[in-house]
């Protein structure tokens, strides 16, 4: 019988060689795929800054939580970012991607989420689980996203602050007590702590109304929202003495009458006259009001452009009346008296760390704003663009009545130099707003 075929020894030779030609060149593809990858998802690292510490005998839960508005690709506007070499979604998401998992949080609360068959298969693959929620017809929302390993979610529920009723008394819309309909909303969950008996975590993340000038608007939004948070936490006997947290783009900076009224800071002199100005109504509440500018109804940040609009005046709006219903400041004073007041993360953290002033990291270091006031130690920037340099997201905490907060670590603001011209930006961000991230500790009691 004749034998099979036999390669030479020259020929088997060949054939190793062409094997490792084919592995060595499979490792270059794949080593150049990994540094494209690299490339396309870098960013600035974040540093993380310890804060307050605790007993290691003490018993507790302890939480990281991020906070981060995703700059909504439907949103984004060429003349709204002129600084900017990154506006396509091709050149962000990655860099999105990463910045989000960077913070290796146990609770990502995210708002201007749109794209959603993009990012919520990255979470699922990170092992989170995620909750949805937008107002009407927007086409972006807010996501909170949770480990679920470490938590089970019992309980969700949506806001929507334009249906919300602020008085008991007056027509319809005095009840509500409106200045715009705004579609914007706050999304709540409470998430029930595996492996530990009956303890838990209430979270809210929200992106209130955007306009400067809307600033009653806004304020009446945050007084719903800390509403309701305590009403979800209190509808629940199980969740009674857990702590809540409430984190998101609140679009008011530390000085604003909103952030005082949150925090139980006395108004100052500027934000009533703040608050005054804005008490009025907008043609979306009321439809006979003349209109006074063609552009569009301005719902959605970046509608219009910082050229056509830059002092972000009121347009379509009359100065409200008595039988409108919107609060007056003694009524917003006293309203949120009666709830609970919250923490911020950063402020409370910043605070017991005086050198991050010193560099220049808070707010109070580039606003004159007494130190003694809460609001000096939130971060310097929150969003940075050609047009704005703000601060606008916080991490607010809500105590459960006989378990304080300890805020043991949080990610350290950036200098304002590594923002160059404006974000977003290849290498640096991917959204115009900077991630917010801190380290929570609730002892058992």
């Amino acid at each position: 019988m004749s034998k099979g075929f036999q390669p030479t020894p020259e020929q088997l030779a060949l054939a190793a060689e062409r094997k490792l030609q084919r592995a060595e060149k499979a490792k270059h593809a794949a080593l150049d795929a990994a540094r494209e990858e690299e490339e396309r998802s870098r960013i600035i690292s974040r540093k993380w800054l310890d804060t307050q510490k605790h007993s290691p005998s003490v018993e507790g839960q302890r939480v990281r939580v991020m906070t981060w508005n995703l700059l909504a690709q439907c949103l984004v506007r060429r003349e709204l970012f002129p600084t900017s070499d990154c506006l396509k979604a091709s050149q962000r998401e990655h860099m999105i991607y990463r910045e989000i998992l960077s913070h290796n949080a146990d609770i990502c609360c995210l708002q201007e989420v749109d794209r959603t068959e993009k990012l919520l298969p990255v979470m699922e693959k990170a092992g989170y689980s995620t909750v949805f929620a937008a107002g009407p017809r927007k086409k972006h929302g807010c996501l909170i996203a949770f480990r679920k390993d470490l938590y089970s979610c019992t309980r969700t529920t949506a806001i929507l602050y334009d249906e919300q009723q602020v008085r008991s008394d007056g027509s319809d819309r005095a009840r509500v007590g409106s200045s715009f309909r705004t579609k914007n909303i706050g999304s709540l969950v409470a998430l029930r702590r595996a492996g530990m008996v009956n303890d838990g975590v209430i979270v809210a993340t929200t992106h209130l109304f955007w306009h400067p000038s809307y600033t009653y608007e806004r304020t009446r939004q945050a007084y719903i929202l800390l509403r309701e948070v305590i009403k979800f936490r209190d509808a629940d006997e199980e969740c009674r003495r857990w702590p809540c947290i409430f984190a998101g783009d609140f679009n008011f900076q530390p000085d604003d009458p909103a952030y005082s009224l949150l925090v139980g800071e006395t108004l100052t002199p500027a934000e009533e006259t703040r608050l005054a100005v804005s008490r009025v109504v907008h043609v979306t509440i009321d439809p006979e009001v003349p209109i006074t500018s063609n552009t569009t109804v301005e719902e959605e940040e970046g509608v219009e452009s910082a050229e056509t609009d830059p002092d972000r005046i009121i347009t379509n709006a009359r100065p409200a009346d008595p039988e409108d219903g919107l609060l007056t400041t003694p009524e917003l004073i006293e309203l949120f008296e009666k709830l609970e007041t919250p923490i911020s993360a950063y402020d409370e953290g910043q605070r017991a760390r005086n050198e991050v002033a010193e560099q220049g990291l808070t707010f109070g270091s580039r606003v004159s704003v007494p130190s003694t006031r809460k609001g000096a130690f939130e971060p310097n920037y929150t969003s940075y663009t050609h047009y704005w340099k703000t601060v606008l997201d916080y991490i607010f905490v809500l105590e459960s009545r006989d378990r304080p907060v300890i805020v043991e670590k949080l990610a350290k603001p950036h200098p304002v130099s590594a923002f160059d011209s404006g974000l977003p930006r290849k290498g640096v961000c991917g959204s115009d707003h900077v991630s917010l991230a801190t380290e929570l500790f609730w002892p058992i009691t």
